[in-house]
């Protein structure tokens, strides 16, 4: 089954922020998470960093198709929390992400609206300040060329901006490139016509690339 593209941020990292109203202050932390369990784990370490605080409200939408999707609005009010977060992972159209809104509330109300208006804010401050990444299907392409063309091929290929993932040297040089799927055949084609077909090469298997970009709906 091939391998389907989606949006999250950078794996591995946690995104921080901070908003201040009428004396409260919000705290927004994002992070790639790959099931509940990860997402759970990664709530249950902010509780117990800001013990504190007054509430800790949460949203995560998990699988490539967004199929799992949970918010909490931890002690606010029903919907002004939990589900304005959530709303903003989705508005950016992100899976695979856990977003954590902590509130230490500053003596002033903010009202249902306020407090909307509040943790959406925070959320997409926080979405702002992350990394976002398109997880790309990759497919995996091993040539392999005797020595008196390996300066032709690597030409071709800084000039068609292939990325190359690994270069094994040994009685001939075998390259592992990573292609789109569907270029793939087009760049067969351009190495037979570049090394008069004297070449080897393997398909192996799809994989998922991150590929960085700045692609928002803030």
């Amino acid at each position: 089954m091939s391998l389907k593209k989606y949006k999250t941020v950078l794996s591995g990292e946690t995104f921080e922020t901070e908003y201040e109203i009428n004396k409260s202050k919000f705290i927004a932390h994002v992070k790639q998470v790959e099931d509940e369990e990860e997402a759970k784990t990664f709530l249950q370490q902010l509780k117990k960093k800001y013990f504190d605080a007054t509430h800790n409200c949460s949203a995560w939408v998990l699988g490539v198709d967004g199929g799992k999707q949970k918010s909490n609005d931890d002690g606010e009010p029903g919907g002004t929390a939990g589900n304005p977060i959530l709303e903003t992972i989705k508005k950016n159209d992100l899976v695979n992400v856990i977003v954590v809104v902590t509130r230490y509330f500053g003596g002033i109300k903010l009202g249902a609206g306020g407090l909307i208006r509040a943790y959406s804010h925070t959320a997409a401050l926080g979405l702002s300040a992350s990394k976002i990444v398109t997880m790309t299907p990759m497919q995996r392409l091993s040539i392999t060329v005797n020595y008196n063309l390996f300066a032709n091929v690597e030409n071709w290929i800084r000039n068609k901006n292939i990325t190359v993932e690994n270069k094994d040297y040994t009685d001939n040089v075998t390259i592992s490139l990573l292609l789109l799927p569907e270029e793939v055949e087009t760049r067969l084609t351009e190495l037979k016509d570049l090394t008069s077909a004297n070449f080897s090469n393997k398909l192996e298997e799809e994989i998922l690339v991150a590929i960085e970009t700045k692609e928002r709906d803030d």
